[in-house]
């Protein structure tokens, strides 16, 4: 071999191994997650085609179900003081970590809507679920759950979708190569996740503990790795065409936005008001990203007024 290619070769070995040094150094993701990991969590786990699916289910199994589908990725946690409500009230309430996130599994897949339709189908044919049920998402998770309704509308009786995700940008052209990309994203958005959860709260003063809730999740292998994968699928969605197959269904629609969201500014519900003319739309002020936590009185008392003008049939 001659010298000059010896020392490029040389060269390109130093860059590589100091790339994965530093992707070592700055990547939070250091074991996989297993069954001691989740020794003692609070809810149970079920295994699902793709996976183990963490999730919690409270209230009787006669009462009127809802299902609660978290944002990109914040855990079911995220939805705790509508539970509590929910279940005060007198309804069922079931809450699942989305692939990736939180407590389930990491697999090595895309995450595209058809993943998120199974999983959330898989989990509902494990728990026996067999009549319509009341689905809510906030943000990522109105993406998961229009999805979802438009493709099994006969599984919905209402859909409320609260500050939904409405457009996707194309990511940045390093972002999307192979190996380039992963390793990027590793290095650069992952590490802040927990920090930059604070920006979805119009006071985040009020929420000192969110940031410590959110980080023990990013420890285990595949947590990255699931939202590149989640955000490269959304790119291509056209949400236009989403919303307007929800409206095609006829399922009941309430639109819930805080006023002051910063993350998913409220004039991007225009994008699903558009598309879903009979939507119920309720703009609640002082509010940010997640209104169902930082005006829990107003947004529960909407939501359970929605509820109780679609009940079930009287048997």
């Amino acid at each position: 071999m001659r010298r000059p290619v010896r020392t490029i070769v040389r060269i390109a070995a130093v860059f590589l191994l100091a790339a994965l040094a530093y992707r070592y150094w700055k990547d939070p993701e250091k074991t996989v997650i297993d069954a001691a990991d989740r020794a003692g969590a609070p809810g149970k786990f079920v295994a699902l085609t793709n996976g183990v699916t963490h999730y919690d289910l409270t209230g009787p199994d006669t009462a009127r179900l809802v299902v609660l589908v978290h944002g990109f990725s914040v855990p079911y946690y995220i939805w705790d003081s509508t539970a509590v409500t929910l279940g005060k009230a007198g309804y069922r309430v079931l809450r699942y970590d989305l692939y990736g996130r939180g407590l389930s599994d990491r697999p090595d897949v895309t995450y595209d809507g058809a993943l998120y339709d199974r999983q959330l189908g898989d989990l509902l044919d494990s728990l026996h679920v067999t009549g319509p049920i009341d689905l809510a998402g906030v943000s990522f998770g109105g993406f998961v759950t229009a999805h979802y309704t438009a493709g099994h509308a006969a599984r919905v009786r209402t859909l409320t979708l609260v500050d939904p995700v409405s457009g996707a940008g194309q990511l940045p052209w390093a972002l999307r190569q192979p190996v380039l990309g992963p390793w990027l994203w590793q290095v650069t958005r992952v590490p802040g996740m927990a920090e930059g959860q604070s920006s979805d709260f119009l006071h985040p003063e009020h929420f000192p503990t969110w940031a410590d809730q959110y980080r023990p999740q990013m420890r285990f292998r595949g947590f990255g790795r699931s939202l590149l994968s989640s955000s490269v699928s959304m790119s291509h969605v056209s949400f236009d065409s989403l919303y307007s197959q929800v409206a095609k269904t006829g399922v009941p629609v309430l639109l819930i936005w805080g006023k002051q969201d910063h993350t998913i500014p409220i004039a991007m519900s225009e994008v699903v008001r558009r598309n879903i003319p009979a939507a119920e739309y309720a703009p609640i002020d002082s509010s940010g990203h997640l209104p169902h936590i930082e005006q829990t009185k107003i947004f529960h008392e909407r939501m359970i007024a929605f509820f109780e003008a679609h009940r079930p049939p009287a048997k």
